[in-house]
């Protein structure tokens, strides 16, 4: 676990760059999770202004959570795994993933025939291939290039995707 001094000037930093973006009516929790990464910190902001911190399919959010982590390796000496999350939309992102990953590996597995997934952020195929990494029916593979990049999910044996 952090340095509790260190989650409470990573929080302090937090909420001063979002009141400079002139967002007010917001409350930042913080909360411990065990991840694919091992354990890190989560900073959620709950706020009845979402749509624009998260941007669309989350682009905010991810540029948000690129700029703060950029400063708080500034100032913060500790080196913290953390994510900033609004709204907990990370997390009921990942959940509808690995929900998506285990229904379309049962698709591949019972009709025997490759499953080619919408193209999918660098972040979103991680989670794919980790849900799915344990998962003995299936093999997961990413295709594609920059934005096109997408997830095939094939049954043990399968070669080429459709």
């Amino acid at each position: 676990m952090a340095n509790p001094e260190n989650i409470k000037e990573l929080k302090k930093l937090i909420e001063e760059i979002l009141e400079r973006m002139s967002f007010s009516d917001f409350n930042l929790d913080v909360r411990e999770e065990t991840d694919a990464n091992g354990e890190s910190l989560v900073f959620n902001v709950v706020t009845k202004e979402a749509d624009l911190l998260i941007g669309q399919y989350g682009a905010n959010l991810r540029a948000l959570q690129h700029i703060i982590r950029a400063m708080a390796r500034r100032r913060v000496e500790e080196k913290i795994h953390f994510s900033v999350d609004v709204n907990d939309y990370r997390r009921e992102k990942v959940g509808s993933l690995e929900e998506l990953a285990r229904a379309m590996a049962r698709q591949a597995s019972d009709e025997k025939r490759a499953i080619v997934l919408r193209p999918m952020s660098a972040y979103e195929r991680r989670i794919i291939h980790l849900t799915l990494s344990q998962d003995e029916k299936v093999k997961t593979e990413s295709l594609g290039e920059g934005e096109e990049r997408k997830v095939v999910i094939k049954p043990m044996g399968e070669v080429e995707a459709d």
